[in-house]
C-alpha cells in the first residue's frame, strides 16, 4: 500500500479521511504496514492519522516514553486536534497512557492494544544478534502466534534497524525507558473509555497484563483475539476492526 506521507516541515504524518480524529501510534519496531487494514477499513468513516515517531532522532539523555509523549502532544497542538481517540500498539500504546495521564483534556478514548507499560518481554526476552538474519527472523516470529507473519519484508526492516548502530542504542534506551516508566499507579487516573483489544497467544506483553489493564482502567473494557500474539491489528485485522467499529459506535464522542 502506498502512503501519502506529509511533511509540513515540523512533523511528518499520514492524514486521511474526515470526522473524528484517530491517532494510531506504532510500537518500537513498528512500521506503517502495521496498520496496513485498519488504515483502509476506517479511513472512509474516520480522519486517520499516524505521526512519525521520531524513535532514532531523539537525543540520546531524553530518549524514551515521556519525549515521545511530548512529542504527540506537540504534533496535536500543532495540527489543533480535538477530541482524540489514541490508538496504540505496544510502546505506541505506553506512549498513549503517559499522554492521557499528562493532557487528559485532549482525549477522549483510548484503545491499547499488546500495550507496554506494566510489563513486557520484549523480544522474547532478548535482543536481535547482529547481522544473523536467521536468528532475526526467530525473535520476530516470536511477536506472532503463527509465524508466517514475520515476512521478509518485515525480517528486513528489524535486520536494518538492529544492524545500524545509531538505531541500535536508540533502541535499547527507549526499551529501558518502557521498563523504567511503570504506568501501575496513574491507571486510575483514566477515566474515559478506554477498548484493550489483546492476543491470546501474546509472548510479549502477555495475557495477565491485559487483565492487569483491565482491573486498574475501570472504564476499561477487554477482548480476547484467539490464536494471536502480540499484534492483533496485523495477524488478525478482521477481528480486530469488528471489535474497534463496535466499540466506536458504542462510545460516541459527546
Amino acid at each position: 500500500m502506498a502512503y501519502d506521507i506529509k511533511d509540513d516541515g515540523q512533523f511528518k504524518f499520514i492524514e486521511e479521511g474526515e470526522g473524528e480524529v484517530v491517532i494510531l501510534l506504532h510500537g518500537l519496531f513498528g512500521a506503517l504496514s502495521n496498520f496496513e487494514h485498519l488504515f483502509k477499513h476506517f479511513s472512509g468513516k474516520c480522519k486517520i492519522v499516524i505521526p512519525m515517531l521520531p524513535l532514532y532522532d531523539m537525543p540520546l539523555l531524553t530518549t524514551g516514553v515521556k519525549t515521545l509523549a511530548e512529542f504527540i502532544h506537540k504534533f496535536i497542538e500543532h495540527k489543533n486536534y480535538k477530541n482524540v481517540t489514541l490508538l496504540g500498539n505496544s510502546l505506541g500504546g505506553h506512549v498513549a497512557l503517559v499522554y492521557v495521564e499528562k493532557w487528559p483534556e485532549n482525549v477522549k478514548r483510548l484503545v491499547l492494544t499488546g500495550s507496554s507499560g506494566l510489563y513486557e518481554n520484549a523480544f522474547g526476552g532478548s535482543y536481535p544478534k547482529r547481522e544473523d538474519k536467521e536468528f532475526i527472523r526467530q525473535k520476530t516470529a516470536t511477536t506472532f502466534f503463527d509465524p508466517k507473519h514475520a515476512n521478509d519484508e518485515l525480517v528486513e526492516e528489524v535486520y536494518e534497524i538492529v544492524n545500524n548502530r545509531g538505531k541500535l542504542i536508540k533502541v535499547l534506551a527507549l526499551a529501558k525507558s518502557a521498563i523504567r516508566h511503570n504506568v501501575k499507579d496513574d491507571l486510575h487516573k483514566i477515566k474515559i473509555p478506554t477498548l484493550l483489544i489483546w492476543g491470546k497467544n501474546d509472548i510479549i506483553t502477555p495475557p495477565e497484563v491485559a487483565i492487569d489493564f483491565n482491573t486498574f482502567i475501570t472504564t476499561s473494557e477487554l477482548h480476547w483475539i484467539d490464536k494471536c500474539g502480540h499484534a492483533a491489528m496485523m495477524e488478525h485485522p478482521d477481528e480486530f476492526n469488528a471489535i474497534l467499529d463496535t466499540w466506536l459506535v458504542k462510545t460516541p464522542i459527546q
